[in-house]
């Protein structure tokens, strides 16, 4: 109990000096309504806002940019191995027209060979010779002939088959990647919406109003996070990470003050995943690039069996990851708008815990 208060402690700590907190369900009390206000088209005003709806709407409008951004990463991802594999493909085909090429010149040779040796291969013309040893010479090399004609031709058979199947199958790809390339376009044409209609919301507010903000996700915070501590959800906050998670938890702190940027996979910027999945891919244990393929793909582990270096996934369609660091704690890249920093890892709703390194 004495761990977890300290624990809570820490956090508090951490939520009181931090500027730059990721947004979190609320808990705080409404605060009272922004001066500004909003007019109907008729002239009257329209009720006005409290600054923790403001605050509300916003992490809604970050939280829609946050599932936005995971499936224009996965498209991406997709996009990447799907360009790849034509290029694989391309090379094979380049290598099967060159053998063809070759396998023809061969078939050709025999057929001029034949031709000058009046229409019977060489061997034929030993087995029409009154020596028994030419004769059994001459069936020896009509067999070898006959075999290496057939090799020939087999083989020449089978690279054609396999120029057709890279056909089919560099146009399979083609599709496919044009197919997330629109998903792409998709998803960064919705992420740019919602993180435009959050700054304009932000935008609106006054400088105190901002800090009003700014203090109501602090508190929020606090208070999920102390709610989460105390409900004895996580029993052993000290337990001692793997070799490789050390190595990870070290690479993803060394990021903190570094911005949010969606899409982005360092060294100067990160989303939520990519901080992740370059943090273990340090580590030497590369994992999918998205938070929601992390989920799905990498082994669940118990809350109360985390330790550093772990992942937690957070929101019901698990749009959001942070590391875990020990001490309650996390590292992660809240949103736009944010950096790279320390957090309660109950201070956002938590889908589970995956383990890259099990």
């Amino acid at each position: 109990m004495n761990r977890r208060h300290c624990a809570s402690a820490a956090i508090t700590l951490v939520c009181a000096l931090s500027v730059l907190i990721t947004p979190v369900q609320a808990f705080a009390e409404p605060a009272p309504p922004s001066p500004s206000d909003a007019r109907s088209d008729s002239g009257s005003k329209a009720p006005k806002k409290s600054l923790e709806e403001v605050r509300k709407e916003i992490d809604a409008l970050y939280r829609k940019a946050g599932a936005a951004t995971d499936a224009y990463n996965l498209a991406e991802e997709k996009a990447e191995k799907q360009s790849g594999e034509i290029v694989k493909l391309a090379r094979a085909t380049v290598v099967g027209q060159s053998k063809i090429a070759e396998l023809k010149s061969q078939a050709g040779a025999q057929a001029r060979e034949q031709y000058r040796s009046g229409g019977l291969p060489p061997g034929a013309q030993f087995m029409l010779s009154d020596d028994p040893q030419l004769f059994l010479d001459g069936v020896s090399r009509v067999r070898e002939g006959q075999q290496a004609a057939q090799g020939v031709l087999g083989e020449l058979t089978r690279t054609q088959q396999d120029l057709e199947t890279y056909t089919k199958d560099a146009s399979a790809n083609w599709k496919k990647l044009e197919t997330n390339r629109v998903k792409q376009a998709k998803a960064k044409k919705k992420i740019n919406a919602q993180i435009t209609a959050a700054k304009k919301l932000e935008s609106q507010l006054k400088k105190e109003e901002r800090a009003r903000l700014l203090k109501l996700e602090q508190e929020a915070e606090y208070k999920q996070q102390t709610a989460w501590l105390s409900s004895g959800a996580l029993k052993d906050i000290n337990r001692e990470a793997s070799a490789s998670g050390k190595t990870a938890v070290a690479f993803a702190t060394a990021q903190i003050g570094k911005p949010y940027v969606w899409g982005a996979e360092g060294p100067k910027s990160y989303d939520c995943s990519g901080l992740t999945s370059q943090a273990w891919l340090a580590a030497g244990r590369p994992i999918p690039r998205t938070s929601q393929e992390q989920w799905r793909l990498l082994p669940h582990i118990a809350i109360k069996d985390m330790r550093p270096g772990d992942l937690i996934i957070y929101h019901g369609d698990a749009s959001h990851v942070g590391m875990y660091v020990g001490d309650g704690a996390i590292v992660h890249a809240p949103r736009p708008g944010r950096n790279v920093t320390l957090a309660g890892a109950g201070s956002m709703q938590i889908l589970g815990v995956v383990r890259p390194d099990k």
